[in-house]
Formats: structure tokens, sequence, C-alpha cells
């Protein structure tokens, strides 16, 4: 489908988010940007307060019992790191998702497009409100969150002149 004219443009990932506004029309796209935000991109060792977790793990069914070695012995099970940083970034999409809802409800735009990478797109696409949901025409599964707007443009051009396209 066409990114109409005052269509809004989402372009983001786990550390930016860049709004723009097609003040083209449906035949050529010309976006400029309304808001562009940046998340300080800490690292694992400011965001998490403890180091890695373990927690006892008796010997029990393969090694318990009369006349086993270590009969009673307690190992320590090494549990699995929270991943802080990708924690981080879920919750800069989740504010993503909520600034969109609060963009539909007050009718800010009919048209959506979207623009971020795998593991982004599909966070920000189970936190949008239904209504959101509704008025997008267009999703592109790329990192472009980086990428001056010319190339953003070229990308949403042949994105949607693609859906254009007949089936064969």
């Amino acid at each position: 489908m066409p990114l109409p004219h005052n269509a809004l443009v989402l372009v983001a990932d786990g550390t930016k988010q860049l709004f723009l506004r097609n003040q083209g029309d449906e035949n050529q796209i010309d976006l400029r940007t309304e808001a562009h935000e940046v998340r300080d991109d800490r690292k694992d060792r400011e965001l998490r307060t403890d180091a890695q977790g373990s927690a006892p793990h008796s010997a029990g069914a393969a090694g318990s019992g009369i006349g086993a070695q270590g009969g009673g012995h307690v190992s320590r099970q090494t549990m699995e790191e929270t991943d802080f940083h990708q924690q981080d970034e879920d919750r800069w999409i989740e504010e993503a998702a909520e600034e969109l809802k609060k963009r539909v409800l007050r009718n800010d735009f009919e048209a959506l497009a979207i623009v971020a990478p795998p593991k982004a797109l599909g966070h920000l696409r189970k936190n949008l409100h239904k209504e959101v949901e509704r008025r997008i025409v267009c999703t592109v599964n790329k990192e472009m969150s980086g990428r001056p707007i010319p190339d953003i443009e070229a990308l949403l051009n042949g994105h949607t002149a693609a859906a254009e396209l007949p089936a064969v």
C-alpha cells in the first residue's frame, strides 16, 4: 500500500526513536523529522546490581544413595544471567508503543509505517494498541535508525511500490 500524505513513520530500535511525517504524497515520499530521541546506551555493568546468580543443586537422583560418592554433597548450579541490556531496550520499545498510543488516541495520524529490526519490531507489535495496529499501512523489518532520511525514503519507496505490484 502506498504511503499517503501526512502518514506517520516510526523508525526505531532499542536505542533510537525517530518519528517522521510524509510531507509528500503516495507517489513521492518526502519525510520530515517530527521527533528524535536517543536513549543512553548503558553497559550491562551499569544496569545490573549483582553478579551472576547460583542456586544450590543437590546430587539428587543421579548421585544419592548409600555408597554413592559424594552422597549429601551439594554443588552449585549456575543460573542464567539476566540480560539487563535487552530489558532496557525492551522498555525503550514499549515507550515507543506508548507514544504511538497517545498519538492515535488524539487522532494525530491516519496511516503509520514502522521500520525496525526484527527483535524490536516483534516486541513493538506485542505492545501496540489495537487502534495503532489498525492504522499500520507498512512494516519493514530492517535496522535503519542510524541511516539518513533519504535512505529511509528510498527503502519505503521500494517497499510500498513492491506492495502495489500484482501477484504473478
